[in-house]
């Protein structure tokens, strides 16, 4: 089986998925895209072939995107892979590709420092919780420690800065664009360093 045939297979099937998904039946979709209940009956089986036209039509009435009833299958977008940044002594992996708003696991090594450097501020607010280790925060003129299961959240208009507290330490946060930027080091001079790292996060291992 070629890998064209694959792809038509499966985005007969995700027609299908999406259409029974929305509990319509081949009426129903018929009256939205304006095809006859055969053409598409005949579409999702296999015995008619479909065209550019066809599919921008049923796509926009299923309420997906051309783009993704034609997405070809693989792992690219599935596995998410380490970006290592050992000047930080940080681990991230991206958890979501939003962005507006960025899912990121981390692990860090490096305690946390004290210095006009390393004090951020950042319009919004920063949340993350401990999955293992202990954090330390520093918030302004305190010092919080956050132990493994617990969850901080803070205004980011506050200096801030957290690290590793008595070994290495493993958070999952939620950052906003700011954060994001402020905390994975991803500025505006280093935006192609974030993409790439981000496109090596999801890169297929079986593609040069």
């Amino acid at each position: 089986m070629t890998q064209d045939s694959e792809l038509d297979i499966l985005v007969r099937a995700r027609i299908r998925g999406l259409r029974v998904a929305a509990g319509w039946s081949l009426d129903d979709l018929a009256a939205r895209c304006y095809l006859s209940a055969s053409t598409l009956s005949r579409i999702e089986t296999g015995h008619r072939r479909i065209s550019l036209d066809q599919l921008s039509v049923i796509s926009r009435a299923l309420g997906a995107t051309l783009d993704q009833l034609v997405e070809p299958p693989g792992d690219s977008d599935v596995v998410i892979r380490p970006h290592h940044d050992a000047a930080r002594g940080q681990t991230t992996w991206m958890l979501n590709r939003d962005p507006a708003v960025t899912v990121a696991k981390l692990r860090i090594t490096r305690p946390a420092r004290l210095g006009e450097t390393e004090l951020k501020v950042h319009p919004g607010k920063d949340w993350l919780t401990v999955l293992s280790g202990t954090l330390v925060l520093l918030l302004g003129e305190r010092t919080i420690l956050v132990e493994t299961g617990h969850a901080a959240e803070f205004s980011t208009m506050v200096p801030h800065a957290f690290g590793a507290h008595g070994g290495p330490i493993e958070i999952l946060g939620i950052l906003d664009h700011d954060g994001q930027r402020t905390h994975l080091g991803h500025g505006p001079d280093d935006r192609e360093l974030h993409n790439e790292a981000r496109h090596e996060a999801h890169r297929d291992p079986d593609k040069p």
